[in-house]
């Protein structure tokens, strides 16, 4: 069976990558290997993408003490938490373990269902990514003082939030399609991702493993839900909304329009060092921080 939806070909025939892709399918498993199981059992945080009763979807973060993320079989890994607000169990999910100590990461698809200690996924599609665009960030350890704050939510982008996003060198990203969901990973540089307008973002899609699953499930279904962290605070910044690709002759660059923000201060406990930037990071023409959204 093709690991692969009519999107995913889609786009990398149109970007000429159709050969890589099929080599890079041979590490797209339906099971969780040995390895993974060991290096999920280590993690702190996991990121969920999943759309919820509205049809929204969203990308949101889970933490715990390592061990609450695990592997209960060879195609389920249980998780000690809350789904987030407004996912069914029988829900298609994607999940993205990244782990900024070591520059890993290790991505999970499948189906959500709840159970004693949480939830669990059963799993049917599990892959690994390599380190590029991946910021190296200690772990201090965690605040356990500080309660989550209220939630602020609004339809745009308030002048401080567009500063936050501005500033980010990371972003996950979850997509939707019939065939399931997907939460991935995006990263580069502070000002990578650009704001256009108060409702509007956007980023270039930098060179990877020629999947394209995120912009493959874009082609047939624009939802898409991003998540913001401020690794120091534990402030986390959700957007829901629709995105699009942009092909050129300089490149892919996705657009993403805003329709609801939920911004939580102290969200995460965890809090982490400044980053030692990925020495992929493309570099930037101008300065992120004071760049002209026009």
């Amino acid at each position: 069976m093709d690991p692969y939806n009519s999107g995913a070909l889609a786009v990398q025939d149109r970007v000429g990558v159709r050969d890589r892709a099929a080599h890079a399918a041979r590490s797209i498993r339906d099971g969780v290997p040995t390895i993974a199981a060991a290096f999920l059992g280590q993690q702190p945080m996991l990121v969920i993408g999943a759309a919820d009763g509205a049809g929204r979807v969203w990308s949101s973060l889970l933490t715990g003490e390592p061990g609450f993320v695990r592997a209960t079989g060879p195609h389920t890994i249980s998780v000690a938490a809350a789904l987030p607000e407004g996912t069914a169990a029988g829900t298609p999910v994607g999940t993205i373990a990244l782990d900024p100590r070591t520059r890993r990461r290790m991505r999970l698809n499948g189906i959500a269902r709840p159970s004693r200690r949480g939830f669990v996924v059963e799993a049917d599609q599990v892959f690994s990514n390599c380190p590029k665009y991946l910021q190296k960030r200690d772990l201090y350890a965690p605040d356990l003082t500080t309660p989550a704050g209220a939630e602020r939510r609004g339809g745009a982008l308030t002048p401080d939030q567009e500063r936050f996003v501005r500033a980010a060198d990371t972003f996950f990203v979850a997509t939707v399609a019939p065939d399931g969901a997907d939460a991935s990973h995006r990263g580069g540089n502070p000002g990578f991702v650009r704001v256009d307008s108060p409702t509007e973002l956007s980023w270039p899609d930098y060179p990877g493993n020629a999947m394209f699953l995120t912009l493959g499930n874009l082609e047939g279904d624009d939802r898409a839900g991003l998540l913001f962290l401020d690794w120091s605070t534990g402030t986390t910044l959700r957007l829901t909304g629709v995105a699009h690709t942009q092909y050129g002759p300089d490149g892919r660059r996705t657009r993403f329009r805003i329709a609801q923000a939920v911004e939580t201060p102290s969200a995460s406990p965890l809090r982490w060092s400044a980053p030692v930037y990925s020495p992929a990071n493309p570099p930037l023409t101008q300065d992120p921080l004071t760049q002209d959204p026009s």
